[in-house]
């Protein structure tokens, strides 16, 4: 086993997963813990300290040397690793994270925008690498964005390309945590579905998620769009619908080989793909409708953290 060794860490809004990656797809010693942003700055940073040491020393436990860390984080990233803006986790905004972490772990930091850290997991080891050039949509607790073009990892000219998630698809509809109203991640994302199915149900339409409460999860939807519920199948289609109308502007862009849809939403791709083709069809361009394969990531929950520790590796922090 090579002692080339990385923590990779992918911190989502909900959910905070990490492992050890060597030179390879495999991850070591996996391991996750719950973001609790609201638990304040401090606290949370205290938290990924110590999940990044139990890395560690399993790591060192295991014979491996840990060499860096490469982090994915939502929200805009600069290149010198500091959190520009994250919506879903704005306790970070302007917070210079990759100095703050390589400061109390003594370890090169790498901190890059999570979807961009899918993005390239996908393009190493997944459903990227079928492609020259693709998107990643991340459908999470909102919709991240990372793009490959000609091989090559595209973050723009301040690290900021990509965040397909704030493109708006209805002017004056839902507000965002970004400040604009009506973007992509209102609507496709797992919180945003949810929202869906809860402004049926608040109207008074009839569903049987009526009596979900709390426990109401876009995985609930799915499950009951499959039974026929016509609330949960609005949902999906929506989301679908919006997918559709923010891909075709993408693909005239940029025309794209492909889109990989990730995150837990992802597994309803089968239920809002026909809404999703229907507004390619009749909004993209012919030429750049019929190139763009929508497909499913390969990777699951460890597109990320591949991702990331990729990404890290590229920047040289786990050469010897």
């Amino acid at each position: 086993m090579s002692n080339d060794t990385l923590i990779g860490i992918d911190l989502g809004g909900t959910n905070c997963r990490g492992a050890l990656v060597c030179d390879s797809d495999r991850l070591h010693f996996e391991s996750r813990m719950a973001t609790r942003i609201d638990d304040g700055l401090d606290v949370f940073f205290g938290r990924l300290v110590d999940f990044c040491r139990s890395l560690q020393q399993a790591g060192n436990a295991g014979g491996l040397r840990v060499r860096g860390v490469g982090i994915g984080v939502p929200g805009a990233i600069s290149l010198d690793g500091t959190v520009r803006v994250s919506p879903n986790l704005s306790p970070l905004n302007g917070i210079p994270f990759a100095a703050d972490l390589e400061k109390a772990l003594g370890l090169s930091v790498s901190v890059a925008n999570d979807a961009n850290a899918v993005a390239w997991g996908e393009h190493l080891y997944g459903a990227g690498r079928a492609f020259d050039s693709f998107i990643v949509l991340t459908l999470g607790t909102g919709v991240g964005g990372g793009l490959v073009l000609g091989g090559r990892l595209w973050t723009g000219a301040d690290g900021a390309a990509g965040e397909a998630g704030h493109v708006t698809v209805e002017p004056e509809g839902r507000p965002c945590g970004c400040g604009s109203r009506g973007c992509l991640e209102q609507y496709a994302s797992a919180t945003g579905i949810v929202r869906s199915v809860r402004e049926a149900l608040a109207a008074g339409q009839a569903s049987q998620l009526s009596e979900a409460g709390s426990a109401l999860t876009s995985r609930r939807v799915a499950e009951a769009a499959r039974c026929g519920d016509r609330v949960a199948r609005k949902a999906l289609e929506q989301a679908g619908r919006r997918l559709g109308q923010a891909l075709a502007g993408i693909a005239n862009l940029l025309n794209l080989d492909g889109a990989v849809l990730a995150g837990g939403a992802s597994e309803s791709i089968d239920l809002m793909r026909p809404a999703l083709h229907a507004e390619l069809r009749c909004r993209a361009f012919e030429v750049t409708g019929r190139r763009l394969q929508v497909v499913r990531g390969e990777l699951g929950e460890r597109a990320g953290i591949l991702g990331a520790a990729g990404l890290a590796r590229a920047k040289g922090l786990g050469d010897s």
